[in-house]
C-alpha cells in the first residue's frame, strides 16, 4: 500500500531512491521512519532520540515516536493483557508534548516474565504482524522509532532491530558509546547486520581530550567503509550522573533530611575514610559528589557538608549527631542512611553511573543543546530525504 511521509502520498520505497548527495553512491532512503539503535546498552540512544526529536520540532516538523520493544519498566513482572508503558516512552512523549496519535504502542516488554512465556510457547504472538500498526498510521513528517539496547535484543519476539528495520523498510541511525578498543569492531559488525539500512552512526561519550584524534583517524576510517559519522558527542559528567532519588532506590536508603532535595544530580563518588585534614583537601577537588562514610565519622561528615556535596551517605545505620542533621538542613544536602557496608554501597553507586535512564528534566535540557551543537543535521536531513530546514539558532 502507499506510504505517507512529509505530507505527501507516494508509492516509493527505500530501494527506489538514490540520493544525489551521498558520497558512497549507495541507495539511500526516502522513508517516513528513522530507527534509532545502539551497539550496546546505555550508549545514549534515548538521549540521541530526544535531541533529534526536539530539533525537528523546533524546525516545525511534525514527528511521531514509538518503541516497539519495551525495555524500561517499573515492574519486572509484566502481566499478560496489561497496558504496556515503557518509562522511556512516557518521559520522551511527555517532554515532547506528543498527542496520542503521535505515539506508537509498545508491543511487548523485554522482561524475564515475558521472555519465559515466549520460551514456554504460551505466547505465540506474531509481533512483526502487530508492527503493521506502525505502518497503518501516518507518521507526520517523520516517525522516530527507538530500538532496544543492542541490535540482537528482541530476537525471541522477532523484534530485534534488523527485523524491525526490514519490516518498516526504514533506515537506522546507531548510537555508539566510544571505546578505543571496541567501537570499530562493533560498528563494522553492525554494518554487516544492517547492510544498506545503516544510515549512519553517532559516537557518544568521547573524552574531550580525544575528540581531535577520533575526528582525524576513526571518522575517515569509517567513512571510507561506507559508514557515515553524523556526530561526535563529548563525554558529559551530567549525562553520566545519577539523581539522589535513584540512589535512594538502589541502596534502599532511609532519607534522614532534605527529602525535597532528592532531585539533586550526583556526578562523582567519594569515600570518606581518611583523617579529616586529608579528607578536606580531597573533598575540595570534587564536584557534585556523593560522599560515603561511616555513620560514626562526624568529622568527615561535617567536612563533606562544607564542600560540593550533593548527598551524604552514612553506612552501618549509625545515627548522625543532631548538629550534623542541622548543618545538612542549612546547606540543603540530603543525608541517607544505609544498612550496607561501605564496600557494597560504593559498588552499587559505581554501577549506577552511566547506567541510568534519561528521566530528569535537567538532562533533557542539556541533551537538546548538546545534540543540536554536535550533530550534522543538514547531512542527516539530506540522507533522510527531508526538506531542507533552517539551521537551529
Amino acid at each position: 500500500m502507499a506510504e505517507y511521509w512529509g505530507g505527501f502520498k507516494t508509492p516509493l520505497k527505500w530501494s527506489d531512491i538514490r540520493h544525489e548527495n551521498d558520497p558512497r553512491g549507495k541507495v539511500l532512503p526516502s522513508s517516513p521512519y528513522l530507527l534509532l539503535g545502539s551497539t550496546e546498552a546505555y550508549s545514549g540512544k534515548s538521549a540521541l532520540t530526544l535531541g533529534i526529536a526536539q530539533y525537528f520540532q523546533q524546525q516545525g516538523l511534525r514527528i511521531a515516536y514509538g518503541k516497539p520493544l519495551g525495555t524500561c519498566f517499573e515492574d519486572s513482572s509484566v502481566k499478560p493483557g496489561a497496558v504496556l508503558i515503557d518509562e522511556d516512552v512516557r518521559f520522551i512523549a511527555e517532554t515532547l508534548n506528543l498527542s496520542e496519535d503521535q505515539r506508537y504502542p509498545t508491543l511487548v516488554m523485554l522482561d524475564p516474565t515475558s521472555v519465559q512465556r515466549r520460551l514456554a510457547q504460551t505466547d505465540s504472538t506474531d509481533y512483526l504482524t502487530q508492527l503493521q500498526q506502525y505502518r497503518d498510521r501516518p507518521p507526520g513528517d517523520i516517525a522516530l522509532i527507538e530500538g532496544a539496547g543492542r541490535l540482537v535484543d528482541g530476537q525471541v519476539f522477532s523484534l530485534d532491530l534488523p527485523a524491525v528495520a526490514a519490516a518498516l523498510d526504514a533506515p537506522v541511525l546507531l548510537a555508539n558509546r566510544w571505546s578505543e578498543t571496541g567501537s570499530v569492531d562493533s560498528l563494522l559488525a553492525a554494518q554487516q547486520s544492517l547492510g544498506d539500512r545503516l544510515l549512519g552512526v553517532v559516537l557518544n561519550a568521547v573524552p574531550r581530550s580525544e575528540l581531535d584524534h577520533v575526528r582525524e583517524t576513526l571518522v575517515p576510517f569509517l567513512e571510507a567503509r561506507g559508514i557515515p559519522v553524523l556526530g561526535l558527542l563529548p563525554q558529559s559528567a551530567l549525562l553520566r550522573s545519577v539523581s539522589v532519588t535513584e540512589l535512594v532506590s538502589r541502596l534502599n536508603a532511609e532519607v534522614l533530611c532534605c527529602r525535597d532535595r532528592l532531585d539533586l544530580m550526583v556526578e562523582s563518588l567519594t569515600i570518606g575514610a581518611m583523617n579529616v585534614n586529608s579528607a578536606m583537601e580531597y573533598f575540595r577537588k570534587g564536584r557534585n559528589m556523593a560522599v560515603v562514610t561511616g555513620g560514626d565519622r562526624a568529622d568527615i561528615q561535617l567536612a563533606a557538608l562544607e564542600t560540593s556535596t550533593q548527598c551524604l551517605i552514612l553506612t552501618g545505620r549509625v545515627a548522625p549527631l543532631p548538629q550534623i542533621i542541622s548543618r545538612a538542613e542549612e546547606m540543603e544536602i540530603p543525608i541517607l542512611s544505609v544498612q550496607l557496608d561501605t564496600l557494597t554501597t560504593v559498588e552499587i553507586i559505581d554501577q549506577a553511573f552511566g547506567q541510568v535512564r534519561l528521566h530528569e528534566v535537567v538532562k533533557a535540557q542539556y541533551v537538546s543543546r548538546l545534540v543540536r551543537e554536535a550533530l550534522d543535521f543538514p547531512r542527516l536531513q539530506s540522507l533522510l530525504g527531508l526538506p531542507a530546514i533552517a539551521a537551529a539558532s
